[in-house]
């Protein structure tokens, strides 16, 4: 099966796609890491692409992430696309959660980046809380769009509005690759 899992940042949609991956035995690939450079340098599209297709080529796979200029490669052959969409105060809650406990550790985002939060980073307008204060309407916007459009046709759309949706379609989806 190949899933794509989308929201907006702090959703919580890498944790729900880890746990799809897990509970289906299926690599977990994060768009983040395969698109960041060092130093929170961006990709041109001529190198993001091709890491993505040639990450995108096994037989399964659960993807964590949005870059919706990538829409006509992750969706091409995906089977399900999973929208974590929470509500705005809890999802503002997890990002903030989230970026603080990443400035404390100062763990590497992505390994051989060195992109780490930082106190400066977390405050400015190119904070991921900001981010998400910005676009958490026009993103919610954007995927009601998109289930409606014909060209997606052919994908299943699932909307899950709490964590308790989530780990009951790990559950039913695990039941039915169980056969």
């Amino acid at each position: 099966m190949k899933i794509n899992v989308v929201g907006v940042s702090g959703s919580g949609k890498s944790t729900l796609a880890r746990k799809l991956a897990d509970a289906l035995n299926a690599p977990y690939l994060e768009m983040d890491r395969l698109f960041w450079k060092p130093n929170w340098q961006e990709p041109t599209n001529e190198e993001f692409f091709p890491k993505l297709e040639q990450a995108l080529k096994q037989d399964s796979w659960v993807l964590d992430g949005n870059f919706s200029r990538t829409n006509s490669i992750k969706w091409s052959e995906v089977d399900l696309v999973i929208w974590v969409d929470l509500p705005f105060c809890q999802t503002l809650f997890q990002a903030i959660s989230r970026a603080l406990r990443r400035v404390i550790s100062q763990i590497e985002l992505w390994p051989g980046t060195g992109n780490r939060e930082s106190w400066g980073k977390l405050i400015s307008k190119q904070s991921i809380v900001w981010w998400t204060i910005r676009h958490y309407q026009s993103n919610r916007d954007k995927y009601c769009r998109l289930m409606a459009d014909p060209k997606y046709r052919h994908i299943r759309f699932i909307r899950l509005n709490s964590h308790k949706e989530a780990e009951a379609l790990i559950t039913q989806l695990v039941s039915i690759q169980q056969g």
